[in-house]
């Protein structure tokens, strides 16, 4: 046994093995080639042998049993549906089907009463994807009464669905209803609820799972069997395309399923399919039609785009892929927040959950306080709801000391300031700050659009001076905008790295610009939401475009959130520092009217877009905006209004990827995605752009800024790219799938054709067949 390098094996006097996992070369174990490989050999090992006689399977990590697979390994996958790839697909669900059946078949068990060795499971921590799939193979599974078990299927989060029999061991053993809430949201239950619903057998004492395991494993020596391969087994409350109850469940589930989604996920409708049908067949087909369903993922761009953004370039960038190399990491423990306003007190939470001491600091103690009060706000909820205990969240609360003395901030090892968004009070608290802290104490400006090389003249150390962007509110949004100005030194920068490495942040470096990356990209999507409102579009049309989208709120609703009064300020400051270099973008009159004459600056002001009530309750849109902007009798389609609103997303993404603002294409994805709300089935901008094809965003850009206006108007960069039959993301040239046109209004993507010499018109083309038309196109522009 000893040729295995991602388990050990240990047989004990009673027979019993021992598989402990601990994969090599990774932060946790996780199912990668080597363990593929090496799995199925063992299980084939382990049930021909003679002197293994039961086993259990737990993992040689403290905190966690196994997080699924590999998805970089997963990545590789091209969605080619053939025999030699169902095969492939296969090898996880044939390993652990023989597993639990002993490598009997349905035959050998229903007609000569075969039985499996038996098989426990002790779990540990967290069990996720594959993890939870390999422990459900197992006959008996115990898990540790801890709060730091999990267990979750969460493929659905990246656009894939359970492949090692998820969508059919857990149906048939908590229902379909549970199965179906639990796999198309990717929610994890604790040791606790996983033993209410029937996904777990026994919860014990940490540190006790294996004994309780292999006790279960000793009283089952004379074979055993999964509940579903037992003759008469039926899926808990039911299932079957006669089933009463289970029709009404498919009916309500996929209704619900779709009104969430907005059908933007492909992932929900196969699983949805794999609970229906596979749960009406024995486990052995029911797996093949799994596997079925999660090969057909991969042919489809939303999987591919949502593993190397959400996964792959989100985790490279968490753990620090963009920090210089040759600077030792700094221990950071104490930290000066400056300003104990909105910003500065979520950024004073999230550094003391991250364990650092804080020293919030304001103008006077009781502007100060205010911080310990936001904190101490949120974590009475958490001690209200269980999920804290009262000594926890004193300790918690402890961590933060308001002061406006700015001595205290001498022994400081990092400083964040947030004060209020005026260059000239910011110089101010720079200036007296510098007086105290000490000479390699990094002082970072949280500030939404003022250029960082121009508050750093007012640092005595501009070298140690570096922007950090966080997003309101602080301890929700993901994002950490970095912000290097041109005498940044590597110290700074790594220094902003480690902070987050702490705060747990996805961070992206940005070049020191006006507005950076997110703040040139949010604005032109809500003026462009405004500029429709001028024009007579319904305000419930505009936001209803945005969220089958996929966004998570109006962009109305998001303007009246983040206030008008915040964005007429910015407007107005931006016009008095450009002056005659002002670009205008078309709202300033509308912005001037909502905020100065009719009262409606934002949700905290009580009036906007929406009507709310005394407790901010948003109450409905403002019907009196037809009396200043009278509806347009034809109204525009949902597909044109979504078209305008993704442009107006995507053509600034665009332009500040190819002037540089942004390093790379995944910077770009992940600030739109983790910033601003981009809807997360396109894998961000740069990658939707990939998949529509350069040139298609190309012409349809430019089809755009002739109707509506120059703003529309594509980089040349990527006009370039278009013209050459490049991505973005590199590979082959671009190609136009049949799911990207149908997504294209038909009379666009027409005159696309049309531009590119092909007489066609609506009537008689369909969506595939302008695909295979603009395909041979692209192959003669390459040739």
């Amino acid at each position: 046994m000893a040729d295995y390098t991602t388990f050990s094996v240990e047989t004990d006097a009673d027979g019993i093995a021992l598989m402990t996992i601990d994969v090599p070369n990774q932060g946790m174990n996780v199912i990668d080639e080597n363990f593929m490989a090496e799995m199925p050999r063992f299980f084939d090992a382990f049930i021909a042998s003679e002197t293994m006689t039961g086993l259990v399977i737990a993992s040689g990590r403290k905190n966690a049993f196994m997080a699924g697979a590999d998805l970089r390994m997963l990545e590789k996958q091209d969605g080619t549906l053939d025999k030699a790839a169902f095969e492939a697909g296969m090898t996880l669900n044939r390993a652990f089907r023989k597993l639990e059946t002993g490598g009997h078949t349905d035959r050998e068990i229903q007609r000569e009463g075969k039985k499996a060795k038996p098989v426990a499971v002790a779990l540990e921590g967290l069990a996720l994807g594959g993890g939870l799939e390999l422990a459900l193979a197992g006959h008996y599974r115990v898990v540790a009464d801890s709060p730091k078990v999990k267990l979750g299927l969460p493929e659905v989060l990246v656009g894939l669905l359970p492949g090692g029999g998820g969508t059919q061991r857990v149906p048939r053993l908590i229902g379909l209803q549970n199965a179906a809430q639990m796999i198309t949201t990717g929610t994890n239950l604790n040791a606790q609820k996983a033993k209410a619903q029937g996904l777990v057998h026994e919860v014990v004492e940490p540190g006790t799972t294996i004994d309780a395991a292999k006790a279960w494993v000793k009283d089952n020596m004379a074979g055993t069997l999964q509940p579903w391969d037992v003759k008469g087994f039926k899926v808990p409350g039911g299932a079957g395309a006669t089933n009463p109850k289970a029709v009404q469940f498919f009916s309500a589930a996929n209704a619900m399923a779709l009104a969430k989604s907005k059908d933007n996920f492909p992932a929900i409708k196969a699983i949805m399919s794999c609970l229906y049908e596979g749960t009406m067949l024995p486990m052995s087909k029911a797996i093949e039609v799994e596997t079925k369903y999660f090969l057909s993922l991969f042919g489809d761009p939303v999987a591919k785009n949502m593993i190397r953004t959400l996964f792959v370039n989100k985790q490279a960038a968490e753990k620090g892929a963009g920090r210089p190399d040759g600077i030792d990491k700094v221990e950071i423990r104490k930290v000066g927040v400056l300003g104990a306003g909105l910003m500065g007190s979520g950024i004073a939470h999230v550094t003391a959950k991250a364990g650092m001491e804080v020293i919030s600091l304001d103008r006077t103690d009781e502007e100060a306080q205010k911080s310990v009060a936001y904190t101490k706000k949120i974590l009475d909820k958490r001690v209200k709801r269980g999920r804290m205990t009262q000594e926890k969240a004193d300790a918690f609360l402890a961590r933060i000391t308001p002061t406006s003395n700015y001595d205290d901030l001498k022994d400081v090892d990092l400083i964040i300031e947030a004060v209020f968004e005026r260059p000239d009070v910011k110089a101010d608290v720079i200036k007296k700050t510098e007086a105290v802290i000490g000479d390699d104490v990094v002082f970072a400006s949280n500030t939404s659009t003022l250029p960082i090389g121009g508050l750093a003249k007012h640092s005595e150390r501009p070298e140690l001076f570096i922007g950090m962007h966080f997003f309101s509110p602080v301890e929700r949004m993901p994002l950490l905008e970095i912000i290097p100005h041109d005498g940044t030194g590597d110290r700074a920068l790594a220094v902003a790295f480690d902070y987050n490495s702490k705060i747990r942040k996805t961070p992206i470096v940005v070049k020191d610009v006006r507005g950076f990356f997110t703040n040139q990209v949010f604005p032109p999507y809500i003026n462009e939401a405004a500029l429709m409102v001028t024009e007579g579009v319904s305000l419930a049309l505009i936001e209803n475009s945005a969220l089958n989208m996929g966004l998570p709120i109006g962009p109305l609703a998001v303007s009246d959130d983040t206030t008008l009064k915040l964005g007429y300020d910015i407007m107005r400051s931006t016009q008095e520092e450009m002056g005659k270099d002002y670009v205008p973008s078309g709202i300033e009159d509308f912005m001037e009217n909502m905020v100065t004459k009719w009262d409606r600056a934002g949700r905290r002001f009580g009036a906007g877009f929406y009507d709310y009530d005394e407790t901010g309750k948003r109450l409905g849109l403002w019907k009196g905006m037809t009396d200043h902007y009278p509806l347009l009798e034809d109204q525009p389609t949902q597909e044109e209004v979504q078209q305008r609103l993704m442009y107006a997303l995507l053509v600034p993404s665009a332009r500040t990827y190819a002037e540089g603002v942004v390093p790379d294409p995944q910077s770009a994805d992940l600030g739109a995605i983790f910033g601003l709300g981009f809807p997360p089935w396109t894998g961000g901008p740069m990658s939707y752009i990939d998949t529509i094809g350069v040139g298609t965003f190309v012409a349809t850009a430019d089809m755009l800024a002739q109707r509506h206006g120059a703003r529309f108007t594509p980089p040349q960069g990527l006009r370039d790219m278009a013209e050459n039959g490049e991505t973005i993301y590199g590979g082959a040239p671009t190609t136009y799938s049949k799911s990207a046109l149908e997504r294209m209004l038909e009379a666009d993507v027409v005159k696309i054709a049309n531009g590119m010499g092909i007489a066609a018109s609506v009537d008689d083309l369909k969506a595939d067949t302008i695909a295979k038309i603009l395909n041979a196109q692209a192959g003669k522009k390459a040739a």
